[in-house]
């Protein structure tokens, strides 16, 4: 087994929440997960825009939050280098556990990973597990702004190793 590896990346402006969001895309992969947490107004949707314009989805197209549309897919056709889908479960949490997990099987949150999208997932961090887990988790506090990334499984931390490589890189 694998331990996780953890590292905090201070984030007190737009400018480093984008230069984490150029990191991660940069060693996303089909089939990647990545999950944010953290409370309203952390950034996740930010951070989501930045990775999506990092990966090559033009500015003319709109990067919604999918808190009502519970799913939003960025197929390679828009632009992208990796397919993804960014979806958020909050709405899905919290209720009986059992309800959870056929929630998102019905979403088809993981499906879309075995079909080789990325799968960036707010309010994920309760469902890692579910969403079958090997990959990234970054937990966002918001004073001080600071991501908390964890990298879980064999993917997810050497996916963590070579985010962070790139975060210390001079610029």
């Amino acid at each position: 087994m694998i331990d996780p590896i953890t590292r905090d990346v201070a984030l007190p402006t737009r400018r480093n929440t984008t230069r984490l969001a150029a990191a991660i895309a940069a060693h996303l992969t089909p089939g990647d997960l990545v999950v944010l947490h953290g409370g309203l107004g952390a950034g996740k949707t930010f951070l989501v825009r930045a990775l999506l314009r990092a990966l090559g989805i033009p500015t003319g197209v709109a990067v919604p939050s999918p808190t009502f549309t519970l799913m939003n897919e960025y197929p390679t056709e828009l632009g992208t280098r990796v397919p993804l889908v960014h979806a958020d479960v909050f709405r899905l949490l919290g209720g009986d556990p059992l309800s959870v997990e056929d929630s998102i099987l019905e979403l088809g949150l993981r499906a879309r990973r075995g079909d080789g999208f990325a799968t960036l997932v707010e309010w994920g961090r309760d469902a890692f597990t579910l969403l079958g887990g090997d990959g990234i988790v970054v937990d966002i506090d918001i004073s001080p702004r600071i991501a908390h990334v964890r990298g879980e499984g064999p993917r997810g931390v050497s996916f963590v190793t070579a985010v962070l490589r790139e975060i210390d890189s001079p610029r």
